[in-house]
């Protein structure tokens, strides 16, 4: 039965905050709409962005894309393998530098687990350490190394398994405090040390999360070692940058295809995998 008008005003007068924000809680609310609405547009004025620019910029956006078409293909087989060069080594750098970040993460991630680590000063230490680590930007880091190394994939290898080292540490720690304790408990009644009940108990339950995190940082460092190679820590975006500055945008495009078509297989292959391997893990529990 539909509540009538009487019964919504005797609700009203019986509950009245049910229906009505109280006045401070109202006026807080304006206050932070109007801070948010004031800060976005001075963002706006201060950025220079205003309708006239935008149009501007996407004429010449216009203009740029058109240099594009059609695009680039190489008829010289000398001229085309560099690029595939290139492609290899931004492929190489991403696995490279997943796998050495994942390497040191790995026990370090037991240290920030509290299920694993009852430490709480220390526990807590290895986690603001994971949060200083993932705080430096890849790009940063591999204009470091570079000055470090020199040019090449060295300093973007190790850019990409510093700034692995936080995340992966930071999730794999998560995932293992999320397993549950009853394999655990199976082990330990079984007569298995502490060593067999982490690694029947929990990796059993962790691998396979494990997998997925790897697989999916690793396309995402795919994506980021093009970018590396335009600052000079190796791959194809070297190349990239390259043809960009001496206008040669169909080339450009041609590439930017190529890193597109490299990525998607990739996230083919990475599922394929995850189904492949995880899906067993799931069914034979």
């Amino acid at each position: 039965m539909n509540p009538t008008q009487k019964d919504i005003d005797a609700a009203r007068a019986r509950v009245p905050l049910a229906f009505r924000a109280p006045l401070a809680v109202r006026l807080r609310r304006y206050a932070l709409w109007t801070l948010f609405i004031g800060l976005f547009v001075w963002c706006l004025y201060d950025f220079d962005i205003s309708p006239q620019r935008i149009w501007i910029g996407l004429g010449r956006l216009g203009t740029v894309l058109g240099f594009m078409f059609p695009p680039h293909v190489w008829t010289n087989w000398e001229e085309f393998v560099p690029i595939l060069e290139g492609l290899g080594e931004t492929l190489a750098i991403a696995f490279l530098g997943t796998v050495l970040g994942a390497v040191v993460a790995f026990p370090l991630s037991f240290l920030g687990a509290k299920n694993i680590n009852r430490l709480n000063f220390l526990r807590l230490g290895v986690r603001r350490g994971y949060d200083i680590i993932r705080a430096f930007e890849t790009l940063i880091l591999a204009l470091i190394f570079i000055r470090a190394f020199g040019l090449g994939p060295l300093a973007g290898i190790l850019a990409i398994a510093v700034s692995e080292i936080g995340t992966f540490a930071k999730l794999f720690s998560e995932a293992i405090e999320n397993t549950s304790e009853k394999p655990v408990e199976g082990v330990k009644a079984s007569g298995g040390s502490r060593l067999q009940q982490i690694r029947f108990g929990i990796m059993s339950q962790v691998n396979p999360v494990i997998l997925s995190i790897l697989l999916y940082n690793f396309e995402s460092n795919v994506r980021s070692g093009t970018i590396l190679g335009i600052v000079g820590a190796g791959g194809i975006g070297f190349l990239l940058s390259d043809r960009i500055s001496a206008y040669r945008w169909d080339e450009a495009w041609s590439i930017i295809f190529l890193i597109i078509a490299m990525v998607y297989v990739i996230d083919w292959l990475s599922a394929m995998i995850r189904q492949r391997l995880i899906g067993k893990t799931e069914q034979s529990r």
